[in-house]
């Protein structure tokens, strides 16, 4: 069974307007502000979700960029073998974990997402290809306004070392056909950093389980028309390990959850109705 993360009903069983997810995140109660620089403080708890299959050599970089001020780490461990849950306790003792139960980054993303308790929540891959201190853009963009801030390796200010000639070619042609189709203006489609205020997870439907799950969240933030800001961001090469990416299995997946999408909005004309909030799938410790 896929991993699905279903969109939150109030009681009469009507989705929660954008508005009004905001207007409640925006009055939130917090005893104290978060320092993020000399200019710049936050009231909304944030929360970081590192999905991690053995990256236990790599933890302690990831861990080290993170910035102090964020709420709470959910690690999302997919039956590591090589120490990884050990590793993030020791280097992040309040971390909160969450043992996978299926397969895949859609899969282990839907079940940390469930388990976050901030207003923001960021996505940060576990292989050391993005630094943490990038987060302070993301929230920036959605203290300012935004509903998603997207990382991208194609901004201006953005870049990567870490993509070959194909996946570049790949992602470019998938994030044109999007743009197209959808009514969107990326400049990157592919990326996992990322990140949103938790009411945009009231608005949409996660219903994948591979890494297709970024290029499902970026076509519906704008079928549900979220405010989306893009982020300028580096990618670095991973440090220790092998990715379990494929450029071209992985590349058909995103162009099979386009497609799909597409299918479904000229079949409706509007998005199906929300149903509820689907609680996390894998077990906390």
């Amino acid at each position: 069974m896929s991993s699905i993360l279903r969109p939150a009903v109030h009681e009469t069983g009507a989705a929660a307007p954008a508005a009004a997810g905001a207007t409640a995140t925006m009055s939130r109660k917090s005893a104290d502000y978060r320092p993020i620089s000399s200019h710049l403080a936050i009231t909304p708890p944030v929360s970081v979700v590192i999905p991690a299959m053995n990256e236990a050599q790599n933890l302690p970089h990831v861990f080290e960029t993170l910035p102090d001020w964020i709420h709470e780490v959910v690690l999302v461990d997919g039956n590591s073998t090589d120490g990884t849950v050990d590793v993030a306790r020791r280097l992040w003792p309040a971390v909160k974990v969450v043992e996978q139960a299926g397969k895949g980054k859609g899969d282990a993303l839907i079940s940390g997402f469930a388990a976050c308790t901030g207003d923001i929540i960021v996505m940060v891959d576990a292989d050391g290809s993005a630094h943490g201190q990038e987060i302070v853009s993301y929230v920036s963009a959605l203290v300012g306004g935004a509903d998603f801030a997207k990382g991208s390796r194609f901004a201006n200010g953005g870049g990567t070392d870490d993509m070959t000639p194909i996946r570049r070619l790949g992602n470019r042609v998938l994030c044109a056909v999007v743009n197209a189709k959808f009514g969107a203006r990326y400049t990157d489609l592919c990326y996992g950093y990322n990140a949103f205020w938790r009411h945009c997870l009231d608005r949409i439907t996660l219903d994948c389980t591979g890494f297709e799950i970024e290029t499902l969240m970026n076509i519906r933030v704008v079928k549900a028309g979220l405010r989306v800001q893009e982020v300028p961001s580096h990618e670095y090469v991973r440090i220790h390990g092998v990715s379990n990416l494929s450029a071209v299995r992985d590349g058909l997946r995103v162009l099979r959850v386009i497609l799909r999408e597409k299918s479904a909005a000229r079949g409706t004309g509007r998005r199906t109705p929300p149903l509820a909030l689907k609680a996390p799938r894998g077990e906390l410790s």
